[in-house]
């Protein structure tokens, strides 16, 4: 019972103290008062010079067209007499957040920077646009290196340190605040890539280039492996085909040479024979290769990842502002919160000097 008591008499004084704190404000009603007007317009004027921010989004679905089927049962019959006709790869290697990661990967996006846009009728690197936009070159005006610094590269010319500096912490940045990629199900195989960016033409352009470069890279390296194989296959179908064509052409030869040769000499015969046998080997090698060949053409288009864009970003982009009444409401109530901790504070310190 005395528990309980002591617990009940907690609670009471608990009431009674925060009574008098609320009590407290309350008299302050006046000063909190300024504080909360004095937050709305200073959230009147954040609303009124913050710049808003332009949304670039793309959606498109991703198909590996990759499989089984009675094309990868043939592939492993031929890969056990040595043939790699292709369709027997693993297909995983951009699949799901892999894919997602190649998107945010230094080399994506930097090939991205690199390439230039029409900006209004001019053609600008996405570099230079960027660096432009956030005033970074202003503020480079008087550094010896950065104040002349050109991103316009020729076809043979290497990055130089201070290019490999600016683009590395560009692409960090970029990565970190102005590009997301998700899968908005993850059920299904659409990717959706976001740039949000301070110009509106930039967050437009580096969406399509970086959709643009991702997904040629993604569709070589899906198709690599089998591309190979088509070009050896390819290789030696026409050279087994030129040693027909040249056996057919020495027997041709040889019989125009002697027409109607002797029936007693036998030896006559041999070099014809000869050629007759290289042309019969050739020709079943070359319907083996030929047949190799068609069935790696099919497992090549097979391989090929068919990517359908469903939503391109299109001008004007979606807009991401702070409205006057926002930034008014926003302020007055985070005034009055932070009023109330300063005065509770305030108070609080009193009392314990007393």
């Amino acid at each position: 019972m005395s528990e309980i008591h002591h617990k009940e008499v907690t609670l009471k004084e608990l009431a009674i103290k925060t009574n008098e704190w609320l009590s407290y404000l309350r008299s302050k009603w006046l000063i909190m008062l300024i504080g909360c007007l004095c937050g709305m317009v200073l959230g009147y004027l954040y609303a009124t010079y913050k710049k808003p921010k332009y949304v670039a989004a793309s959606t498109f679905a991703l198909e590996d067209a990759n499989g089984g089927g009675s094309l990868g049962q043939m592939a492993g019959l031929a890969s056990m007499v040595g043939i790699d006709i292709g369709g027997s790869g693993n297909g995983g290697v951009f699949q799901g957040d892999n894919l997602i990661e190649l998107y945010k990967s230094r080399n994506m996006i930097q090939k991205s920077l690199l390439n230039e846009a029409d900006f209004n009728g001019k053609k600008q690197l996405l570099i230079d646009r960027y660096l432009e936009f956030n005033h970074l070159k202003e503020k480079w005006a008087k550094h010896p290196v950065l104040k002349n610094i050109n991103f316009k590269l020729k076809q043979n010319d290497r990055l130089t340190r201070a290019q490999d500096s600016v683009l590395g912490e560009v692409v960090k940045e970029i990565g970190k605040n102005n590009l997301v990629v998700t899968k908005p199900d993850k059920k299904l195989s659409i990717l959706k890539v976001q740039v949000t960016s301070k110009d509106e033409l930039f967050s437009k352009a580096f969406d399509d280039e970086i959709v643009k470069n991702v997904n040629e890279f993604y569709v070589q390296t899906k198709t690599k492996k089998s591309l190979q194989n088509v070009a050896i296959l390819q290789h030696q179908t026409d050279s087994v085909k030129r040693e027909l064509n040249g056996a057919l052409a020495g027997m041709a030869s040889l019989t125009d040479a002697n027409p109607n040769p002797n029936p007693a000499r036998q030896i006559l015969k041999v070099p014809s024979q000869r050629r007759q046998v290289d042309a019969q080997a050739n020709t079943a090698i070359l319907t083996e290769l030929v047949k190799n060949l068609e069935m790696s053409k099919v497992s090549q288009r097979k391989e090929m990842p068919l990517i359908q864009m469903i939503d391109a970003p299109v001008l004007p982009l979606t807009k991401l502002a702070t409205t006057k009444t926002q930034g008014m409401v926003v302020g007055f109530f985070l005034a009055g919160f932070l009023m109330s901790v300063l005065l509770l504070v305030r108070r609080g310190f009193l009392l314990m000097i007393k």
